[in-house]
Order: structure tokens, then sequence, then C-alpha cells
């Protein structure tokens, strides 16, 4: 399993557009990027390729990275920043099938599968495919399970997927808090490769209207608000995960400048074989 990190930042990307910040500039002298996330998982065995989420920087992605155009894709949420980029299927793919949860989502009055559909029925040669969560399908040669995570107000998945050949095992937290359900935890367990949201270091929870939650045993928020991890719920998370290695994605430009590009906060470009 081949993992390549297309896009590691969260809905504004570093460098934001129009900031002069201390981590913009110093990512523009490091001439690195995050652009809005998404994650290619190519099946070497198979030659096929699945990717997670739809930047909107789709096309970038893709000419900037030597990665093959995907074979299938899964969308975790209908959030912009995951889900716009599949407008460029337009012209692109013979067939391409879309895989997302069946979980009716209270706040929308449709699923992640129903939303995607529909936004995007114009694209007659994109299908999607219902999945229901904790219960494992195959996708290129891969097992995929679905997670519900804890995003408020929308109902949003994380994901795992393995090799069944070779046993490698990616998980993906999607974007949450740190308050993922027992059930889902066991489904990501133990990962090869964690990707996992932590949007600012816990310092910067002062800053933020609700603050921070799901203190650990110091007082650190282990989540920023509601909706996103900390840089230290992030670890923490690993650790309760019992994750090999770990990268934190879906950052933001308000990591001080001296701490946002330090391990193991990812940059885009980055591969792993597991």
């Amino acid at each position: 399993m081949r993992v390549t990190l297309l896009g590691t930042g969260d809905t504004t990307g570093t460098p934001t557009v129009g900031c002069d910040c201390d981590t913009c500039a110093e990512a523009r002298r490091l001439d690195v990027e995050r652009t809005r996330f998404s994650v290619h998982v190519e099946n070497e065995r198979t030659g096929e390729s699945l990717l997670v989420d739809f930047s909107p920087d789709f096309r970038h992605q893709f000419l900037a990275r030597e990665v093959p155009l995907p074979d299938a894709g899964l969308v975790t949420h209908i959030h912009f920043d995951h889900l716009d980029g599949l407008g460029n299927a337009y012209r692109l793919f013979d067939d391409l099938p879309v895989y997302a949860a069946d979980e009716t989502d209270p706040k929308t009055g449709e699923s992640v599968a129903e939303t995607v559909s529909r936004k995007y029925d114009y694209l007659d040669r994109v299908t999607v495919h219902p999945e229901t969560p904790f219960e494992p399908f195959e996708v290129c040669g891969l097992e995929v399970t679905l997670v519900p995570v804890d995003h408020p107000p929308l109902i949003c998945f994380g994901l795992a997927i393995e090799d069944p050949e070779t046993g490698a095992k990616l998980s993906l937290s999607g974007d949450t808090s740190y308050g993922i359900p027992e059930r889902s935890r066991a489904v990501l367990d133990d990962p090869d490769l964690l990707l996992a949201d932590g949007i600012v270091p816990a310092s910067l929870s002062e800053h933020h209207p609700r603050g921070g939650k799901h203190l650990d045993a110091d007082g650190v928020p282990r989540t920023f608000g509601q909706k996103h991890m900390t840089r230290e719920g992030a670890l923490a998370l690993a650790n309760d995960l019992s994750a090999t290695e770990t990268r934190i994605v879906h950052t933001s430009h308000f990591y001080p400048a001296e701490e946002a590009f330090a391990e193991p906060l990812a940059v885009d470009g980055e591969i792993y074989e597991l």
C-alpha cells in the first residue's frame, strides 16, 4: 500500500491566500504547502488506487504529484474542503465509483452518500455507492471500513484501510474532536500509519470562543473548541490506538511559525509504503 498525502491543510490551507503571518511566510520560504485535505492510496499489487476526499485543490495536487488518477473515491463528509474537488471528475473519468456513508444526518436530512449524489447528479460518469458504517467493503483490492467520529453539528466519518494479503493498515481519524466513540476506535486501532486531525496546538484553545475540552490529566485540551483535535489530542489518540507511525494533518496556519513545520506535522507530498 503506497500512501501519498496530497493535501494536509485545513479549510484555508497554508500558505493562506492574502496572509503574511509568520507561518505563511515560513511556508513560502521553505517552499512547502498544505493544500486542502486529500489522500491517495495505491494498491501496488493490483495497480489500482483510491482517493480519500476530493479537495478543491484536486487539479493542482494531481499536477504536482506523480500519482495516477484514482480508480475509485471515498468522501468522509460534506464540507467543501473535502468534497468540492469531485467536480474535477468532469472529462477525466469514464467511470468513477465514489463511496460514502449511508447513515442519515439529522442536521441535513440526508446521508453523505445522498448529498454527494444530489450535488453531483450532473456527473453521469460518477456512481455513488452508499456504505454502512462498521461494515467492511472492498475497493481496489483493499478492505475499507467507515466509522463515525465526532465533528458537530455534522455526522462525519473516519476510516480504516487494510490490505487483506499483507495486513498493512492505514487509519484516518477524519475531521473530529478527541471524542471518537470506543466502537470506532476499535476499528481504527493498531495502524501502521495514522493520519490524525490536529488543527492547532492546545495552547491556542484559550483563543477559541468555546475554549477546549477533553482535558488530559494535566488540564491540556485534546479538543480545540468542539470540532477538531489539538496537536496534543492527535498525539494522545495515536497513543490510544498504538499507532506505529503518526502524521498530523488538517493543520492550520495558526500554528506558531517555530512549531508549524516540526515533527510530526505533515506537509503535502509525503509518501509512505505500508
